[in-house]
């Protein structure tokens, strides 16, 4: 486990900047993220995004349940998943098919399908401190963010 503090919604996305250099190469990373609406969920992700080679702009995927993003070389991707409405969504949205597939897939909300969740995981904690402040707590659970943990 890894705590760091974040004093800026800058230096969040540059904790996710690290975490995504670190996780680069890994063919498959599931990374789970926990914390009350404004925690900087959202924006850790555009620091993983850009990690990963990934310039285009990421937002909350809110509305839409999932974006999917690649990177400028086209080699790496992430599915960035908001679950928070998941209750108004049919049927026909596989959610296992994103939670088991190839590239890094990033989860908001990720405990209201807890029954589909990988073995391997990394659950990034926000609790917020103050309106600026944030306490990012870093969970790995199996292989293959435990290297990427200890770095961090």
């Amino acid at each position: 486990m890894k705590i760091r503090n974040s004093y800026s919604e800058q230096e969040t996305e540059s904790i996710g900047f690290e975490l995504g250099l670190l996780l680069v190469g890994e063919p498959r990373v599931v990374i789970l993220l926990d914390g009350d609406l404004g925690a900087g969920k959202t924006t850790f992700t555009k620091g993983l995004a850009r990690g990963i080679g990934i310039s285009s702009i990421v937002n909350s995927p809110t509305f839409t349940i999932m974006k999917k993003y690649t990177s400028d070389d086209r080699f790496h991707r992430l599915y960035h998943l908001d679950l928070y409405r998941l209750e108004g969504v049919n049927d026909d949205f596989d959610l296992e098919e994103y939670i088991d597939g190839v590239g890094m897939i990033v989860i908001e909300w990720p405990f209201q399908v807890e029954g589909i969740l990988p073995f391997d995981y990394l659950l990034v904690k926000f609790n917020k401190i103050s309106e600026t402040q944030r306490e990012i707590t870093m969970e790995c659970h199996g292989y293959p963010c435990k290297r990427a943990v200890q770095l961090i």
